[in-house]
């Protein structure tokens, strides 16, 4: 296969003996930038001779823990789309039935359908989340640019609807086969509006749609009716709420015939339209068709554009006016067109809101940067083409047949005998353009889904420092918009990742600081992840994540302080507490106190001893460092990273002085350490050595070696204090460093794959638990017991693991709960775990 586009895994349903499948049944997938995958599938029961009509939801990183649910749809789903956030889903069916489906509990494998709407009978054709007024450009030209502003602009864009003052109000659109469109709207208080209207006065059948959006907050279908000898049309829609109700205007715009049956040559030959969409959700000037006969297709690209008409003399005599501004009309003109091809089966078209100016275009060609670019066609044949959006000229191809294959390999697809070949009926690409999955049914097998790797070079060489810049621009992408990167880890190789972590910081360091702020914690999560991809960097991991911990716990225990006196001074007793321990370079914790007002830091005693299980964290986090300073040569040891980091370990350093505090007033909440003498006043030894690494790195750029007092110091503390275990994250259990050698991994629905031979994690399991021992409550630091009986959660990203219902009713503990309650600290998603996680 061509270098462009590889397969990287396949997941299937068990083969089993009486297969319920109904493979004629269109499927359809949809792909949200989470990095859920969404598909359908049709099951038939034996005795009732009915079809149960199946939703499948997935995440890319775990494909086989697939969550199935009967959709209670009664006819064929028709569409499947994700909201903005990827976290809401919509289908609809052949019977006129919208439904909206959400987490349950904010787990990604536990979905339940909140809202829908309907039009009795009506096939849904098309089917639209309302645009939300948020649309980014991505200038390949400024992707050398120091600022994030610049390479990822703003676009002015207004939302379809505003609520009262300016916010987006969610909704949906869809079109059905009859020819109406209707709109529901979703009040804050969770109630639906829905209005139902005809697209023009003359109905007509509608058996193809699709919806964009313009800049203005209009809405553009466009419909066909099959039929290559019928105009597409297109219409513009209008929605407003007037009286607490929904109301729709439409208006017709400007519609086309397809070139090929105008060509004298192809006259009668391509009889169906079978694909119409609109290039992106929100360009409504552009739109891509296919027409179809049995065994061929023919793909147009057309364009909307605005053009003068020419004014008769008659008319420019008797007004001058009109003949110094000539009039303007909107006129389709065909921008560029294919030559017949094989019978295209599937369109999938890119998400990636690339600027198509001609410097970009040109920057792009020149760099050889084509994410975004590209549009996916699948054909009958079981390949797959990926062509240029303007041009529709080929940038690379995937042979699915099975010719390709070493003959001793069990062929994916039955070899080409007279049945029909197994090709993707349903396309997605990611929301980078890196990846494509494809869903077919074949034969007796129910549904199979394929990951497919698109190189972001269409497959050039490039050198090393060019292709990890590509890659670097689409994660500084991700890093901006809060999307899922797994995509782009599919493309980097263990050789990328200390020099993509490198330049990754240094991007980072060069925003301004209040976006710094606001990225902080995605871009430590950002570097744990691909830290996960090389032997030589993978102990990071467990440093980010633990910086990530670290991050949240001081946040939170600083956000429990409460002024003294309401009229206090601007600044809070968190940011005053930062200010004094900065300042005061000490190492004598008591010496540093006195400065602070202590009334600042009493609270109530309840509240002190939830908090102890996050405050011995701190304190055996502190001491493992310290006394992980003398062999700190290592660097595949956890913990190695910080003890350069001087902005952690001031952290560290205040979280001490408050816990040093709160012990005054409650004893017990303090760490609790496990010594030789009873005399001694541990808190105070650690802190004067904490402070004593604290003053070598506290200043970037002056970063100075630890003098060998300290040193001597810290290899003392094993014979003073019990050193602790820490219990670091698991190394994830997830596909992707099992895709690195780019050989094709096989998987199964519903069963997880043995990770064996894993080169990665295997140096690794010196410092993670094995199975049968005690297992631990990663964020509320609680022990689970070797074998828990607590529902637990997982997070899809960095394997963390919590328990599902809080234990705790005091108020700082939810506090504490509520910072990822919907996500893990790291972003990841969470997902239900079975009980037997053991």
């Amino acid at each position: 296969p061509c270098p462009g586009m590889d397969l990287a895994y396949v997941c299937e349903w068990e083969k089993k003996p009486k297969s319920n499948h109904c493979p004629s049944i269109p499927l359809v997938c949809a792909w949200s930038c989470r990095n859920l995958i969404a598909f359908t599938t049709d099951l038939r029961n034996e005795e009732e001779k009915d079809l149960t009509h199946m939703v499948h939801i997935i995440d890319t990183e775990h494909p086989w823990d697939v969550y199935s649910v009967n959709s209670g749809h009664t006819e064929v789903i028709t569409c499947l789309e994700w909201d903005q956030s990827g976290s809401r889903l919509l289908s609809a069916d052949a019977d006129g039935h919208i439904k909206c489906w959400a987490m349950t509990d904010h787990l990604a494998n536990s979905w339940e359908n909140t809202v829908g709407s309907v039009v009795e009978g009506d096939p849904v054709v098309a089917l639209s989340w309302l645009h939300n007024g948020v649309k980014l450009a991505l200038h390949v030209e400024k992707s050398g640019a120091s600022n994030f502003g610049e390479k990822f602009s703003r676009v002015k864009f207004s939302p379809s609807l505003t609520l009262f003052g300016g916010k987006p109000m969610e909704g949906w659109i869809a079109v059905t086969i009859s020819g109406l469109v209707t709109v529901s709207l979703l009040k804050p208080n969770g109630q639906v509006l829905t209005a139902t209207e005809s697209l023009c006065r003359l109905r007509c059948r509608v058996a193809l749609a699709d919806v964009a959006f313009t800049g203005g907050g209009n809405i553009v279908v466009a419909t066909s009716d099959g039929s290559s000898a019928s105009p597409v049309q297109f219409y513009k829609v209008c929605v407003s709420v007037v009286n607490e109700k929904c109301k729709i205007d439409t208006e017709i715009l400007p519609s086309l015939f397809m070139r090929c049956t105008t060509d004298p040559a192809r006259k009668d030959k391509y009889p169906a339209i079978t694909h119409l969409k609109f290039l992106a959700r929100d360009m409504s000037e552009q739109v891509l068709l296919c027409a179809s006969n049995q065994n061929n297709s023919i793909v147009e690209c057309w364009s909307l554009r605005k053009e003068g008409l020419p004014v008769n003399n008659i008319f420019q005599q008797i007004s001058p006016v009109v003949g110094d501004k000539q009039p303007m009309i909107l006129k389709w003109r065909i921008l560029s067109a294919t030559n017949d091809l094989d019978r295209v089966s599937a369109v999938a078209l890119p998400k990636l809101p690339i600027s198509l100016t001609n410097t970009d275009l040109k920057v792009a060609n020149d760099t050889k940067f084509f994410p975004g670019l590209g549009l996916a066609l699948a054909f009958h044949d079981g390949s797959v083409h990926i062509v240029h959006r303007l041009s529709l000229q080929m940038m690379a191809v995937f042979y699915g047949s099975s010719s390709q294959r070493p003959v001793d390999e069990p062929a994916l697809k039955r070899p080409r005998t007279a049945g029909p070949l197994v090709h993707f009926k349903a396309m997605q690409l990611s929301w980078t353009s890196l990846a494509l999955a494809g869903v077919d049914s074949h034969g007796k097998v129910g549904a199979v889904l394929c990951m497919l790797r698109i190189s972001p070079s269409m497959g050039h060489v490039l050198d090393m420092n060019m292709s990890l810049r590509h890659l670097l621009f689409l994660l500084e992408y991700c890093m901006v918009t809060g999307y899922d990167w797994w995509d782009i880890l599919l493309h980097v190789q263990p050789s990328m990742v200390q020099n993509l972590v490198e330049k990754l910081h240094e991007e980072y360091m060069r925003q301004n600081a209040a976006l710094q702020q606001v990225l902080s914690t995605r871009i430590v999560a950002m570097k744990a992840s691909l830290c996960k991809l090389s032997s030589s960097t993978v102990a990071r991991v467990c440093d980010y994540h633990a910086k990530l911990f670290l991050i949240a716990i001081s946040c939170t225990l600083k956000s429990l302080l409460r002024p003294h006196f309401l009229n206090t001074p601007d600044k809070s007793p968190g940011d005053r507490l930062t200010e004094i321990c900065s300042k005061i370079t000490d190492v004598d914790i008591d010496k540093v106190m006195i400065n602070l007002k202590t009334e600042e830091f009493v609270l109530e005693m309840t509240t002190l001893q939830s908090l102890q299980q996050l405050i011995q964290w701190v304190g055996d986090f502190v001491l493992y460092l310290l006394a992980s300073l003398p062999n700190q040569g290592s660097p595949v040891r956890p913990g190695h990273s910080f003890l350069r980091d001087g902005a952690s370990l001031g952290m560290f350093r205040e979280l001490m002085v408050v816990i040093r505090i709160w012990g005054l007033l409650k004893p017990s909440c303090l760490p609790v350490y496990t010594a030789t003498s009873d005399t001694q006043d541990s808190m105070s030894l650690l802190f004067r050595l904490l402070t004593k690494l604290w003053l070598c790195c506290r200043e970037e750029n002056h970063i100075t070696e630890p003098d060998d007092a300290l040193i001597d110091e810290c290899c003392l503390l094993p014979s003073q204090l019990l050193i602790p275990n820490i219990d670091w994250l698991p190394i994830n259990d997830g596909i992707i460093s099992k895709l690195q050698n780019k050989q094709l991994v096989r998987l199964q629905f519903g069963k997880a794959p043995g990770l064996v031979g894993h080169t990665v994690s295997s140096q690794f399991d010196a410092f993670v638990r094995a199975p049968g021992q005690p297992k631990i409550d990663h964020l509320r630091r609680l022990h689970l017991g070797a074998y828990p009986t607590e529902e637990c959660k997982s997070c899809t990203r960095c394997g963390c693991v919590t328990m599902l219902k809080s234990p705790n009713k005091v108020t700082a503990v939810k506090q504490w709960e509520q910072r990822w309650i919907k996500n893990c600290l790291c972003g990841g998603l969470w997902r239900k775990m079975p009980l037997s996680y053991s």
